[in-house]
């Protein structure tokens, strides 16, 4: 298990880096999965379902 978490990784956003999709533009081909859109801006973090990388929001907090 140990592994797993060795290999996932955390990427922190700003408002720039939105709409956040996974994976990112300029990924390696060998680490291409389907893209997946996350809101990440609602709970500030977002976690992809396929190879679990963390993304945290560090941009402004929109109140709705």
């Amino acid at each position: 298990m140990a592994a797993d978490t060795d290999r996932a990784r955390q990427v922190e956003l700003t408002e720039k880096d939105l709409p956040l999709h996974c994976p990112m533009p300029g990924a390696p081909l060998w680490a291409r999965h389907p893209r997946v859109f996350l809101d990440v801006v609602k709970e500030g973090t977002a976690l992809c379902p396929y190879c679990g990388t963390k993304f945290i929001y560090k941009g402004i907090q929109k109140n709705h």
